[in-house]
């Protein structure tokens, strides 16, 4: 199973990007994104930013990531 995870562009070099998320920063490939943004969100998987997401959709999705981190957390 492969799992993308919304996050968000804080700075572009190039084909490379720093994003970010609940203040985890890590560096992405923006290859496949056609012209990126810093403050667009992205779908990363393995390290390439594989798609733009909407910033409502990608809101959503990272409480989403957060109520399941709670969950699993109390286990």
């Amino acid at each position: 199973m492969c799992l993308a995870v919304p996050l968000r562009i804080k700075e572009l070099d190039g084909t490379d990007a720093v994003v970010e998320r609940d203040g985890v920063s890590r560096r992405v490939k923006v290859n496949f994104i056609r012209e990126p943004k810093v403050g667009d969100y992205v779908m990363v998987h393995a390290g390439f930013a594989i798609e733009k997401v909407d910033s409502r959709q990608a809101e959503e999705d990272l409480e989403a990531f957060r109520e399941l981190e709670q969950v699993l957390s109390t286990l």
